[in-house]
């Protein structure tokens, strides 16, 4: 709830529901995740989350603000996990197939972390992680920096000599493409893409909000120009600063 560019962003409404629920709604949809759980801080203003999660019957965790890396590792131990799947809240057009792909890859025989966000080719809003847990935990232990502990996964895959990583990739390159929520104008492309599918189809998919964007083009324009992973790069200059 506490986006600087725009807060309380995953409770704003589209098509009657928070964004929050729909993005809930569609992981439902996967095929390879057992359990799915709300990573939230013990904040007082994320409150809402967490009773947002209780209309829907999902359990949510509430940890450390900051220390996304503890709270994602506290929300996952007590499922005893051998793998887990990393999801950021703001991205309600996530793909339920495209976080199966990812999850296939990393459970391919000696496979430690697999994703489609390390070399982008995928809209910015469909990136999934998938990693060993035992990985997971030995980042928790282990990573110091900013943005190992704010961004979650920086210390497994930036230690390739160290882990065995695999890359899920889309061709064609659809990176330039923006559909996650971070500011306004996001908000008002991703309300645009659910008012046209949502109601006719609401487990709508990529391929379906590419034939919406060939059919209105102007669509695109509406968030187009915002830098892609912002807050990761602000972390990687609190590390330079450090």
């Amino acid at each position: 709830m506490s986006s600087t560019r725009l807060p309380g962003k995953v409770l704003l409404r589209t098509c009657g529901k928070p964004l929050l629920q729909h993005q809930v709604e569609r992981v439902r949809r996967c095929r390879t995740l057992d359990a799915l759980v709300v990573a939230t801080s013990y904040s007082p203003e994320d409150a809402p989350i967490a009773a947002l999660c209780a209309e829907l019957g999902v359990p949510v965790f509430r940890g450390n603000l900051h220390d996304v890396l503890d709270r994602m590792v506290r929300a996952a131990q007590p499922h005893a996990p051998r793998w887990l799947v990393r999801l950021t809240g703001d991205c309600p057009l996530a793909d339920p197939a495209v976080i199966d792909q990812v999850v296939q890859a990393c459970r391919e025989d000696g496979v430690d972390y697999a994703s489609n966000a390390l070399h982008p080719s995928f809209p910015d809003g469909l990136d999934a992680e998938c990693m060993r847990f035992a990985v997971l935990e030995e980042a928790w232990r282990e990573a110091r920096k900013t943005s190992e502990r704010e961004h979650v996964t920086p210390f497994i895959h930036g230690q390739p000599q160290r882990y065995v990583l695999r890359e899920v990739r889309h061709t064609p390159d659809l990176s330039a493409l923006r559909w996650t929520v971070d500011d306004p104008a996001d908000f008002v492309f991703v309300s645009q893409v659910y008012e046209h599918l949502y109601p006719a189809r609401p487990d709508f998919g990529l391929e379906d909000v590419l034939a919406l964007l060939r059919a209105h083009p102007e669509l695109a324009a509406l968030n187009a120009g915002t830098q892609r992973n912002e807050g990761y790069l602000r972390s990687l200059q609190k590390d330079a600063a450090a």
